[in-house]
């Protein structure tokens, strides 16, 4: 980081890592082929946001020099070791306008700090730390990933493209410890006992699993830096300016010098060295909380000196953003994760979002029913707050539809349910999550197949429905982010409205439609002569007796305004 950028920080002298309470922060048209209809200037938010998460080693190549380092060569369990995906794949990506069509208007991806240099065997043969949780060094990237150029390339070109960036971070336990990766010293970690999840100190004080050494996250106690970082900057040749960097910081802050405090340091430098615009936080569950609230405010400070930096980048005036994952919670608890002896309101400690774990379970349900529950607890509960819906992740043995026997309804219920959406990569094209041989969550993480989007008919039709209904959400932040009613049980038409300030949206949609010719009512919604572009099928249709006439094979609609 330019440490003399960090001076134009000086004005924050009086913040310190003391808790401190936040403000929550006529007739059918004919179908016009490839018409084009252009939404008015509409803000981004990410109680709506559509976002894609991918395995950075597991999404796409674009640097095959790179796939090899740190001599990790060993024979791995299937699917446990690194397969060359990179910074620079993302980035081919994102050029080749993929996300765009897919309507995607945020990226998260996993950790791409240097990890680990040796494999551990969990109980599934060896494994490398190719997914990027098991950090060995905050302050530098893995090679196996990329540069700090191809990351802050990767930033600018989604930013072009008017897409947000999510890292992925981990703050409460460093990579296994194998024969060339040393345990941190004890004041940093605890290696004992391991979590039993009974209640909250044998979730937080505690590590996560056998050989994950857990960050002391509830101490403020000072501690000096492992010799072992100390001895590889120094081989690296950049002691001198990480020591630099930490005093600059720790007097700036008025932390101490704990361990969160110097791992909150190490991960808000990319904030404010690339922009990046908010963080999905690893583990939240199962660290202290007030880390959290200290790694927002870190954040949030970096994030604004960057906009002040650059501003001709700065895409809009949305705060920092972060999303949590606080296993296994769901929608219904509404604010408070319960562990039983106490409850916790992670709301309340920086997080904007958290990741939902009840759709892949609602999803199961009718359409109004899911549509329904969301938007009463949004409305209610979670007003002001949101949360990230997903089907299929990483980790989550237990998805829905794990055979892909049902793209489209997957993709119906999840870019269609109020709150942001979660596409894990593959979703689109129904990549296999079944593969042989290999155990436990790898079955979940093979590489993007990119070999069947180019050449499975099948598959690019289901690419295409996604692309269709992601577009439409990403172009209507009523979809994610408004109100919820529905105007008919038979036909299933349903209207969504967001209004914030000067801007009004508002769409109607219908499911499970009969295929041919059908109406769908809009009394009410759409005034009779209103122009409106059915997205799904691109045809201009006007409203004649508070109803829209279709004819076509499609059993969807995606009503919205001709501007």
């Amino acid at each position: 980081m330019n440490k003399g950028l960090l001076l134009l920080l000086g004005f924050a002298l009086f913040t310190s890592c003391k808790e401190e309470k936040k403000t929550p922060s006529p007739e059918q048209s004919s179908t016009v082929e490839n018409s084009i209809v252009t939404p008015k200037s509409k803000p981004f938010v990410w109680e709506g946001a559509n976002i894609y998460f991918l395995l950075t080693d597991r999404f796409n190549n674009g640097d095959t020099t790179n796939d090899i380092n740190f001599e990790r060569t060993e024979e791995t369990g299937v699917l446990r070791g690194f397969m060359g995906g990179d910074l620079k794949g993302i980035t081919a990506k994102i050029e080749e306008g993929y996300f765009t069509k897919l309507g995607i208007n945020a990226i998260w991806f996993t950790p791409v700090v240097e990890q680990i240099h040796g494999a551990t065997d969990e109980g599934t043969g060896n494994s490398y730390g190719y997914h990027g949780y098991w950090t060995k060094d905050w302050t530098a990237l893995d090679p196996n990933f990329g540069t700090r150029d191809d990351l802050e390339v990767m930033v600018k070109t989604a930013h072009k493209n008017g897409i947000r960036v999510l890292m992925d971070v981990v703050l409460n336990h460093t990579g296994p410890v194998t024969e060339i990766d040393p345990v941190w010293p004890e004041e940093w970690v605890r290696t004992s006992p391991t979590c039993t999840f009974e209640n909250y100190e044998t979730t937080t004080a505690c590590t996560l699993v056998n050989n994950l050494p857990d960050i002391k996250t509830e101490s403020d106690e000072e501690v000096a830096l492992p010799d072992h970082l100390l001895a590889k900057w120094k081989e690296e040749g950049r002691l001198s300016s990480e020591l630099d960097e930490l005093d600059l910081f720790f007097k700036r802050s008025g932390c101490s010098r704990s361990s969160k405090a110097y791992i909150t340091k190490w991960l808000t430098d990319y904030v404010n060295d690339f922009g990046i615009d908010g963080f999905r936080v690893d583990t939240v569950k199962h660290a202290d909380e007030s880390a959290w609230s200290e790694l927002y405010k870190q954040a949030s400070i970096a994030f604004d000196t960057w906009k002040r930096k650059n501003p001709d980048a700065v895409l809009d005036d949305n705060p920092f953003y972060m999303v949590g994952e606080v296993y296994n919670y769901g929608i219904s608890s509404g604010r408070a994760y319960d562990f039983g002896d106490k409850k916790v309101d992670y709301y309340n400690a920086g997080f904007k979002s958290l990741i939902n774990f009840e759709l892949k379970t609602d999803a199961k349900k009718d359409y109004e029913t899911i549509f329904k529950k969301y938007n009463t607890l949004l409305q209610s509960k979670l007003y002001g707050k949101s949360v990230v819906n997903y089907l299929t992740s990483h980790d989550d043995g237990s998805p829905f539809d794990k055979e892909r026997k049902d793209p489209y309804h997957a993709a119906n219920v999840l870019l269609l349910t109020p709150g942001a959406s979660q596409v894990y990569y593959g979703d689109e094209s129904s990549r296999n999550l079944t593969i042989e041989g290999a155990q436990g969550d790898a079955t979940l993480r093979s590489y993007m197949n990119w070999n069947e989007i180019d050449s499975v008919p099948e598959t690019k039709k289901i690419l295409a429905h996604w692309q269709k209904l992601g577009t439409f959400r990403a172009n209507h932040p009523a979809v994610g982010a408004g109100t919820h009613k529905i105007l008919s049980k038979a036909p299933y038409v349903f209207e969504r409205t967001y209004t914030h300030k000067e801007y009004k949206d508002k769409v109607v949609v219908g499911l499970n439609l009969p295929k041919g010719k059908k109406f769908l009512p809009v009394k009410g919604f759409f005034g009779d002569a209103t122009k409106l572009h059915e997205a799904y099928s691109d045809t201009f249709v006007i409203v004649k007796n508070g109803k829209v006439e279709l004819e076509n094979e499609f059993d969807i609609a995606l009503l919205e305004l001709v501007e």
